[in-house]
């Protein structure tokens, strides 16, 4: 029972050592503790002009991509359509290429149709800032715009220079839609050298 005794004296000692640290601590001021406050107001108040900024921020950047989208899909929207189109351009000219002057003698009615269709077909595509590249012999090969589908040494010419015309290009705003087909010059035959 003694020994109960001295330890509840423990206790008790121990417990009002506590008790006596927490009464002797200082409680904030109400200034210190509006001015906490004040400086916690502020930090929420500096995050939230941040949200703001970086919302509009945000805002601005999605108004300026779907202007861009919208004037792309105006521009480019017709790119699958006119790659189809582009065959049919392609057997107009073909129709013309081949044919004959007795056949334009028989039949001037139905040549001057296609010829019509496919000015017709082209003026329709232009409206629609599809431009046709018509490169001629003699020009410069310019990869950007031109497929090269041959090479050939021509006498007369210089390596680069297109040679023929294969197939015409176009191009859509200021994308490629289909490069020029051509045949291009390896320059002219080799010279032997007199010994």
């Amino acid at each position: 029972m003694a020994r109960e005794r001295k330890d509840e004296d423990l206790e008790d000692r121990f417990l009002d050592d506590i008790e006596a640290e927490f009464e002797d601590a200082d409680e904030p001021s109400p200034a210190e503790v509006e001015a906490d406050e004040a400086a916690t107001l502020k930090a929420e108040a500096a995050d939230l002009k941040d949200r703001l900024l970086r919302a509009l921020a945000e805002t601005e950047n999605l108004r300026k991509r779907a202007e861009r989208d919208r004037r792309d899909a105006e521009v480019y929207g017709a790119t699958r359509l006119a790659r189809d189109l582009l065959p049919v351009y392609d057997n107009f000219a073909r129709a013309l290429d081949s044919a004959t002057d007795a056949a334009r003698a028989a039949a001037p009615g139905l040549l001057e149709g296609i010829e019509l269709t496919q000015r017709a077909l082209l003026s329709a595509l232009e409206k629609n800032k599809i431009v046709r590249i018509d490169p001629q012999p003699g020009e410069r090969f310019d990869p950007n715009l031109h497929q090269a589908m041959f090479e050939a040494p021509v006498p007369g010419t210089k390596a680069g220079e297109i040679i023929q015309v294969l197939s015409e290009g176009f191009t859509i705003g200021d994308r490629l839609l289909r490069p020029a087909q051509v045949g291009v010059s390896s320059g002219g035959p080799a010279v032997p050298k007199p010994n």
